[in-house]
């Protein structure tokens, strides 16, 4: 039988996404998400829990701030996937571009509300990477180093939790280039989860069949890091 084509597996794996659920971590389903203010655009109050509000985007990193070029810049897809690809940053940005305004939410306590985004839906890659059947995790890598360790930064997150709608990687923030401080040329954002979640300066996302803890997973932080239920640290 001849082989299905790249197009017939992609279409069978859109039609799994739409069942893949909203990933939540299981232990919180049936508890009521804690914060404060009025309710965001999903239905959840607009600060989380023991978080506050700043309006600058305070810098962390783990002592590196990798300066990459967009000539060398390259965006790796691998693992468990029907269609490995390397992105240049040049077909990077032929893709279909969005943009959105979502909250950012440190793990050390501060929000940043309604910081605007320009970029790629994480699900738009993932449907050019085709995952294949037994993909349920991802880890991402970045270009940055621990410099003591030389350990490259990595985090972990569900695929479900991966392909929401406001989970981009992103070039552009409030009309201007990604700074190189905060990711740039481009970094992940995950809005729905705490900010480390969103790799920056992302260079690799690989799609696995269990979960494969990250740097600051390795840690003690949350696999799973949902701000409304106050999930920053491993139990």
């Amino acid at each position: 039988m001849e082989k299905d084509s790249v197009v017939e597996r992609r279409m069978r794996y859109i039609e799994r996404q739409k069942k893949l659920g909203h990933g939540v971590n299981v232990r919180f389903e049936d508890l009521k998400p804690r914060g404060s203010g009025p309710l965001n655009r999903h239905g959840m109050p607009q600060i989380p829990i023991d978080q506050h509000l700043v309006q600058n985007w305070p810098v962390l990193n783990l002592g590196d701030s990798p300066v990459v070029s967009l000539a060398d810049w390259r965006l790796e897809f691998a693992g468990l996937v029907e269609n490995p690809v390397t992105l240049t940053w040049q077909e990077f940005m032929a893709l279909r571009q969005v943009e959105d305004t979502s909250d950012f939410h440190c793990v050390t306590t501060w929000s940043r509300l309604d910081n605007r985004w320009a970029g790629v839906k994480f699900k738009t890659l993932a449907e050019l990477a085709v995952p294949k059947e037994n993909a349920a995790w991802v880890l991402c890598t970045g270009y940055d180093r621990d410099p003591t360790s030389g350990e490259v930064y990595t985090t972990n997150l569900p695929l479900a939790r991966a392909i929401e709608d406001d989970v981009l990687l992103v070039h552009t923030w409030e009309g201007q280039p990604l700074p190189v401080e905060h990711g740039g040329p481009c970094r992940m954002i995950t809005p729905k989860l705490y900010a480390w979640k969103g790799t920056k300066w992302v260079r690799k996302i690989e799609f696995v069949d269990r979960n494969r803890k990250g740097f600051w997973e390795r840690r003690g932080y949350s696999d799973t890091a949902e701000p409304w239920y106050n999930d920053r640290y491993s139990t």
